[in-house]
């Protein structure tokens, strides 16, 4: 049998802590003959009912409501103090809301312990024991849940597999990696075959090249098991690469919930088209629509058209459209073309961000529009001051409700 937590690591185990039935002999299978996790008979799907949380006079998650298919992988993306760790601390059970319900499979699990909510979890910090080796770390779930020694070697060399760290099943956990040892935390996650796997921005830790290995490894895995992920993180890259659909919080509500491309391409008002990677917002004043494309006046008195975001109305409104979507050309003759928007500016500045040019383009009356052009080979970036125009496909522009 593997030590215990010392004093103070109860609460990182919290959700380990399941007490199963006594021991039982048990014949070695395939799939270990074990008890039985509580949630070891659920599908996976989750559902929030108006979840609140106030601290004092703030309320940090505001009527969260969202349902996660079974399989699904769902991540709940927003900047710092958005509500998206406190959101996952409720579901986990850590943290009790002020209002609403967590329902899973159905069930209404708001007043549950953790530890009878059956979810693995991955947390920021990596939540390792330093006193015992990989093998043991992993164990840890099943020896708290009094799994058959055979059923746990096979087990946990079945999760170790997984995430390529059989060779290091006796080493000690402080000769690790932080990204060997995200690995030791994931398979101490799955080692159990929960349904439902919650993950706390497990990857901030770790540099870049890193973040994209186990973000594939991690994605690889949830597929493979067929498991539902809810995944916390503040990197739209991150979440995009990732997810099956997306949450974005601000202020502790959603604004929004979609697959990536839908979120990205048609943000539901100027924050997620912000939030969600560079965008030009053009301001301007909704003047006329026929069928669903809108006609925006900007400040300097050009006219723009685009597709209409739901609930835009005439008055005050935004165009966006990304960098990626406008074309650039040497020149200054703008020329009518009822598909396209045309703008004459000249370049401000170009950045060479490796695999892309960044022009920053003045435009009289408008604030400066961001170009983005692949870095091909053989195209020389034009300098500072070539007269310049823009050209984007309407329906590659939105337009947005104004910002109060």
């Amino acid at each position: 049998m593997g030590r215990e937590p010392r004093e103070g690591q109860f609460d990182l185990v919290e959700m380990d802590s399941v007490i199963a039935e006594p021991r039982q002999t048990a014949t070695p299978a395939a799939e270990p003959a074990a008890p039985v996790p509580v949630a070891a008979t659920r599908c996976g799907a989750i559902e929030l009912r108006g979840l609140t949380k106030r601290y004092g006079d703030e309320t940090v998650v505001d009527g969260a409501a969202v349902s996660i298919a079974p399989g699904e992988f769902f991540s709940l993306l927003g900047p710092s103090g958005s509500g998206k760790t406190t959101t996952l601390m409720m579901i986990a059970g850590f943290v009790h809301p002020d209002g609403g319900a967590i329902l899973v499979d159905g069930e209404d699990v708001t007043a549950a312990p953790p530890q009878k909510r059956g979810f693995g979890m991955v947390f920021q910090n990596y939540a390792i024991f330093p006193h015992l080796n990989v093998f043991e770390n992993v164990a840890f779930p099943l020896r708290a849940r009094r799994w058959v020694e055979d059923a746990v070697a096979e087990r946990v060399g079945w999760a170790l597999e997984l995430v390529r760290l059989r060779r290091f099943a006796d080493r000690d956990a402080r000769q690790l990696s932080g990204g060997q040892q995200q690995r030791v935390a994931l398979a101490r996650a799955i080692v159990f075959h929960p349904p439902i796997v919650l993950m706390d921005e497990p990857l901030g830790a770790l540099d870049k090249n890193l973040r994209f290995e186990m973000q594939v490894e991690i994605k690889d895995i949830q597929q493979r098991l067929g498991m539902t992920v809810l995944y916390v993180t503040h990197d739209q890259e991150e979440a995009m690469s990732m997810s099956d659909r997306i949450a974005i919080l601000n202020r502790g509500r959603i604004n929004q919930i979609g697959p990536p491309g839908e979120v990205y391409e048609r943000p539901a008002n100027p924050f997620v088209g912000r939030f969600l990677g560079e965008a030009n917002l053009i301001v301007g004043t909704v003047v006329g629509a026929s069928g669903d494309l809108v006609r925006l006046r900007s400040a300097s008195g050009r006219e723009l058209r685009a597709t209409r975001a739901d609930g835009v109305m005439e008055g005050p409104g935004l165009l966006f459209v990304r960098p990626e979507r406008i074309g650039i050309a040497p020149g200054n003759s703008v020329l009518g073309d009822p598909s396209a928007n045309m703008l004459a500016g000249t370049v401000r500045r170009c950045s060479f961000l490796g695999n892309i040019l960044r022009y920053a383009i003045d435009i009289d009356g408008l604030s400066p529009i961001t170009v983005d052009l692949q870095n091909a080979a053989g195209i020389a970036p034009l300098p500072t001051g070539a007269a310049v125009v823009l050209r984007w496909p309407v329906g590659d522009s939105l337009i947005l409700p104004g910002e109060p």
